[in-house]
């Protein structure tokens, strides 16, 4: 093939690129329980290979009008967000070396990089520039990646899978896991500091202002506490359950759609619409989530199925049964997508990244 493409290294580099991109968007298609590759080939500009057939419950036309769009934005804007990611961890001194290695580790080990996508489309909305939120976007995923972490350590939910890989303490220790996420943590805020360019200092301002809160007791943190208080506890109610998935997943979300639209120059009210949004939307992520871990495999979740069961925890499933699971989080997305009515077509990226949230396998 060397040879065919005239020995030429930039081309071959566009054609292995090409090959790395089929490849990882397939994978996504049928992880989103969509089968037509065609469809979702021309719909997305790229070649994709041969799927494997797979339940169609709602009809394969639906599913992929669905997720294509959505799918076609991921993809893009995960090779941007990967790149930067990517010259983001290096040691500045061989004394660092291993926790950069442990944040690298896990930072590094995939993902489909969806908040940091919502950050980007949120503030293209408003007319911002890409490079205006990838800071921001790369620091969210930072974020999720210490909550990862930290919630698999035996301390929290004692696992030992994630991404399809040994977790972060299962490698490095229970010690060095810990500090790695504390200095996602930390790193995060320095981040969106050090490189956002373009943007008014307020602004700026209040993207860390959103990003700190969503991490600390009344966010991120609160909600872990909770979610730990409620496992065991067959007497958890909706209303509280509710609560716990807000702040233990929703939130994060939301901090990813607001610090974009922020970044893109929206106006306060415009803010407060798109967190209303993207709080229904995590809350149907959440309940996805919940569905995903009595419904799929390990080696389709990339982490351990059925842990929540064992453990007690308390999921809608659990409290709801799984239709009625369903339903919660198809009304959420539906009710969500009501919102973006405001803003017309420009809200049409963030519309297909509802649906795929709610169509994801995994």
């Amino acid at each position: 093939e060397v040879g065919g493409l005239g020995g030429k290294r930039e081309e071959l580099a566009a054609h292995r690129t090409r090959d790395r991109k089929a490849v990882e968007m397939a994978a996504f298609v049928g992880a989103c329980g969509c089968s037509n590759a065609r469809k979702v080939s021309s719909f997305c500009g790229e070649r994709l290979r041969p799927l494997p057939q797979v339940a169609r419950k709602r009809g394969e036309t639906r599913m992929v009008a669905e997720v294509a769009g959505g799918l076609q934005y991921v993809m893009a804007k995960k090779d941007v967000v990967e790149k930067a990611l990517e010259g983001s961890i290096m040691a500045n001194s061989p004394y660092t070396k291993k926790i950069w290695e442990s944040m690298t580790y896990s930072l590094m080990a995939g993902g489909k990089r969806i908040r940091p996508a919502l950050c980007l489309a949120a503030c293209e909305l408003f007319g911002g520039k890409e490079e205006n939120a990838v800071p921001t976007a790369c620091a969210l995923e930072m974020i999720h990646t210490m909550s990862l972490i930290h919630d698999d350590l035996p301390c929290m939910d004692n696992d030992d899978l994630r991404r399809g890989k040994p977790t972060n303490h299962k490698v490095y220790g229970e010690d060095i896991a810990l500090l790695a996420g504390d200095a996602l943590l930390a790193y995060s805020f320095e981040f969106i500091a050090k490189h956002t360019k373009d943007v008014s200092p307020d602004r700026v301002l209040e993207v860390i202002r959103i990003v700190a809160n969503c991490a600390g007791a009344e966010g991120l943190v609160g909600g872990q506490v909770m979610d730990l208080e409620h496992e065991g506890n067959p007497n958890t109610s909706v209303d509280a359950l509710r609560w716990i998935h807000v702040h233990k997943t929703a939130v994060l979300l939301k901090a990813s759609v607001t610090t974009g639209a922020v970044l893109g120059g929206a106006k306060p009210e415009e803010v407060a619409q798109l967190g209303e949004f993207a709080e229904k939307v995590g809350l149907a992520f959440q309940i996805r989530d919940d569905i995903l871990d009595e419904t799929q495999t390990s080696e389709t979740l990339g982490k351990t199925a059925g842990k929540d069961a064992a453990v007690i925890k308390a999921t809608y499933p659990r409290l709801l049964g799984l239709d009625e699971s369903r339903a919660q989080a198809t009304k959420l997305v539906t009710e969500a997508k009501s919102i973006l009515k405001n803003f017309g077509d420009r809200a049409a990226v963030l519309e297909s990244l509802a649906d795929l949230i709610i169509s994801r396998k995994n």
